[in-house]
């Protein structure tokens, strides 16, 4: 590929990337805004991790057959349309505040995502060398977390403006008092999403126009083409290990605000907590792609940076208060690397199958759906919002057998 064509189609990617955060990233406002509005408990809330997320396991391997059909370019495009249909769904959902509803539109949007994911992800991999996959899936992580610090700050002013006072004025009122207050809170949702939708529209419009290369993955060691029916244990341990990833990443940022309101941080605050955890994301991300893989290999990294997260949990847990959340947040900044990491082991050397491993990648992001829900569960459980933390540990101990023996078994040559 020419380096100006090979420049502007990363540039395009860049933007969907820009599209995946900032979408991705809102179930941080929407988990404490949905909980008040349609008066939830904690393992209900969670459900709107579970709702998004498990779109991915549902719809990864339909959206590898629309692509096929389709090309790159076409398939982004609707993917980005049905995105823009979950977001006006969100309109009749804040209308009747039905949970139920609100659901369903979370579910499209996971639909749409799934589709732009199975196609964005190995088309960044592909692109060049794999030994250096991960820097690249870094620097796409740029545009995500910015896109979803810039998200979280919006909504946390569109959402949770004044959110102590009004909670606390519902939590006295009574009858249509109650409800009317409820309505008014949940009616906050529709403009920017209203907003969203239009914004969709209009970048798959951009995307359709851009006729972007298509990235024939058969073209690239034929000799090591795998039969679908014999794809490598290497590949299911990635699988397995991208899981217990999605869902401690999703679980370390999703549950920041109601942690920071049960230790007592004011609205002001914990309504923007979520954005330090991007924050703490794009300053691995950049010591990724300034480290990677000139002075360190992806499979190294992913072990120091594994273990690292197995440091700052023992720490949180073992503390209280702030301390316990500071370190809650620096485990954004050693899940950086991971993503890539895993994804660039987990697919190396499958040639022709290399797509549809890439769609069996993209079902283990219902990790973030299942993990974050097992922590309200547990969080209802103990009325303790703390100990459920507990669940990262073994998360990340597979993370580390993966990058230490899972990568290599039944690779060729066992390299």
């Amino acid at each position: 590929m020419k380096k100006n064509s090979y420049i502007f189609s990363l540039s395009i990617i860049g933007v969907l990337y820009f599209v995946f955060g900032f979408i991705t990233w809102l179930n941080n406002q929407l988990i404490p805004f949905l909980k008040t509005a349609c008066q939830l408990s904690d393992t209900q809330a969670y459900l709107v991790t579970f709702a998004f997320y498990i779109s991915y396991f549902v719809m990864a391997l339909p959206s590898a057959s629309i692509l096929r059909r389709t090309g790159f370019a076409k398939g982004m495009s609707l993917g980005l349309l049905v995105m823009a249909l979950g977001c006006l769904t969100f309109i009749p959902a804040a209308l009747e505040r039905n949970y139920v509803v609100f659901l369903l539109g979370l579910f499209v949007q996971g639909t749409g995502l799934a589709l732009l994911q199975t196609a964005a992800n190995p088309y960044v991999t592909v692109l060049g060398p794999i030994e250096s996959a991960t820097r690249r899936m870094c620097i796409m992580g740029l545009f995500n977390k910015i896109a979803g610090i810039i998200g979280i700050y919006i909504f946390s002013k569109a959402l949770l403006s004044n959110f102590d006072l009004i909670t606390s004025n519902i939590s006295i009122a009574s009858g249509s008092e109650q409800n009317a207050l409820l309505s008014e809170l949940s009616h906050r949702i529709i403009l920017p999403y209203i907003i969203m939708a239009l914004g969709l529209v209009l970048i798959a419009l951009m995307v359709y126009l851009a006729k972007l290369p298509d990235i024939n993955s058969t073209q690239e060691n034929e000799d090591r083409e795998l039969n679908k029916q014999t794809l490598p244990a290497y590949l299911w341990l990635g699988v397995l290990a991208l899981f217990f990833y999605e869902g401690a990443e999703v679980m370390a940022i999703d549950t920041l605000v109601p942690f920071s309101k049960s230790i007592g941080l004011p609205d002001n605050i914990y309504s923007k907590i979520g954005m330090f955890a991007l924050a703490a994301l794009l300053l691995g991300y950049i010591s990724t792609i300034v480290l990677i893989p000139k002075y360190i290999s992806q499979r190294k990294a992913l072990i120091y940076c594994s273990m690292l997260s197995l440091v700052f949990v023992s720490i949180s847990l073992c503390s209280h208060g702030v301390t316990s959340l500071i370190f809650l947040i620096l485990l954004s900044f050693s899940n950086a690397v991971m993503w890539g990491a895993i994804w660039a082991l987990a697919i190396d050397g499958l040639g022709k199958n290399t797509s549809f491993a890439s769609a069996l990648l993209i079902m283990a992001i219902v990790g973030g759906a299942l993990i974050p829900l097992l922590y309200g569960a547990l969080s209802d459980m103990l009325n303790n919002r703390q100990i459920p933390y507990l669940i990262f540990l073994p998360c990340y101990l597979f993370i580390v057998y993966y990058a230490v023996r899972g990568y290599k078994i039944g690779k060729k040559n066992n390299k």
